[in-house]
């Protein structure tokens, strides 16, 4: 989750990390986020649909123990060409990005084999699958599905929410 947890409006993404299209929004909600500083929160969820996109979320949430959650987001995202599409595991490079953003490598490494984060993924997934997502990313504001992950639309829905 990002933003305050007290917020009037809440975002429910179900988001790819190795998804192009989920790179592509995450500036959108980046930018969301900084302009709603008090009046949205953001809570992520996972829909895996590539090879390497469950190492991918096992890393973000790794990273988020030691307080780096949204850092290791922003850098997944951003250096996708380097790790994306990609058949072999791309583990290593995950740690080297961990180093990057100076975290503890021993903790990063052990915290990524936690089970707890695949069965996040898997819980995702099937309610996902009930709720009729089949692609990333996929948006809620506050429970209302947003058919068109834009800038625009996103905005409106929240305006719109907030001033129920």
């Amino acid at each position: 989750m990002l933003g305050p947890a007290g917020a009037p409006v809440t975002i429910v993404e179900f988001l790819d990390p190795e998804c192009e299209y989920c790179r592509a929004a995450f500036p959108v909600v980046k930018t969301l986020l900084d302009e709603y500083p008090e009046e949205i929160r953001l809570v992520v969820r996972y829909l895996p649909l590539h090879g390497n996109s469950l190492l991918a979320v096992q890393a973000t949430e790794a990273a988020g123990e030691q307080g780096k959650y949204a850092e290791m987001q922003e850098l997944l995202f951003e250096r996708q060409p380097e790790w994306g599409e990609k058949d072999e595991s791309q583990e290593e490079l995950f740690v080297e990005y961990a180093r990057e953003l100076g975290l503890d490598v021993d903790r990063f490494t052990a915290a990524m084999k936690n089970p707890d984060y695949r069965e996040k993924a898997e819980r995702d997934q099937a309610d996902a699958a009930a709720l009729g997502v089949r692609g990333t990313p996929t948006f809620f504001v506050d429970g209302k599905w947003i058919s068109e992950p834009s800038y625009k639309a996103l905005k409106a829905a929240i305006d719109e929410a907030l001033e129920r």
